[in-house]
């Protein structure tokens, strides 16, 4: 199965994408999985979801919460998550309902994780160490710490957009699989790393268009 597990719907602030243009896309790239993390919020996992339903393809609810060392995914989160809390106590939380947490794009110049990552080896669950909207230098130190440490990875797209959906993912292996065998695989390390990251025109293109999206929220409400 093709998975990836890092997608933003319009729930987040700085994206427009509706949940059933996600889907749609998706099926259309032979994308299998998607994990939809938005910025702490879980309308869109939820919509998605429901949408997906007679599709043929699997989403995994999550979210993507910005602690105060940095932000932190959760895998298989069905509750929102408050921000601003300390990592370890965002970890716990995710961890309490069940979840994956996950740090994504832990070395990305303007997205780093604060912390010193090697203190939450034994509180995180992986590290993203594939990232289509990063650096490939960014990419490999992730890779060689996740090496180096023996962890689980994950691998996303980061799309906030349909057009990005894809273009970095794991490859898992089996077909029609739930997603608790999805997050097995993954804690197994029975996965392969798959794309590539975006040019660099079409970093500032996309970071250009997430801009413009922020921009709703500045709207005054009538």
């Amino acid at each position: 199965m093709i998975c990836d597990l890092h997608i933003h719907t319009c729930y987040s602030y700085d994206s427009t994408s509706l949940p059933e243009q996600i889907v749609e896309r998706a099926i259309q790239k032979g994308v299998d999985c998607l994990a939809i993390t938005d910025h702490n919020e879980i309308k869109g996992a939820i919509e998605t979801a429901r949408y997906a339903l007679d599709k043929s393809i699997l989403i995994i609810p999550g979210i993507e919460v910005k602690s105060r060392e940095g932000d932190i995914l959760g895998l298989n989160v069905k509750e929102v998550i408050p921000d601003r809390l300390s990592a370890r106590e965002t970890i716990k939380r995710i961890k309490k309902q069940g979840g994956m947490a996950i740090i994504p794009h832990p070395f990305a110049t303007f997205y780093a994780f604060k912390g010193n990552l090697e203190d939450f080896l034994d509180d995180i669950d992986g590290i993203e160490v594939l990232n289509a909207s990063i650096s490939p230098s960014e990419n490999k130190k992730a890779l060689d710490f996740a090496i180096k440490n023996n962890l689980c990875f994950t691998a996303g797209s980061d799309a906030h957009f349909p057009d990005f959906i894809g273009r970095t993912y794991l490859e898992i292996p089996g077909e029609n699989l739930s997603v608790e065998q999805v997050l097995e695989a993954i804690k197994n390390k029975n996965a392969k790393l798959g794309g590539k990251e975006t040019s660099f025109f079409e970093k500032v293109i996309d970071h250009t268009k997430r801009n413009i999206a922020k921009l709703r929220m500045l709207k005054p409400r009538i």
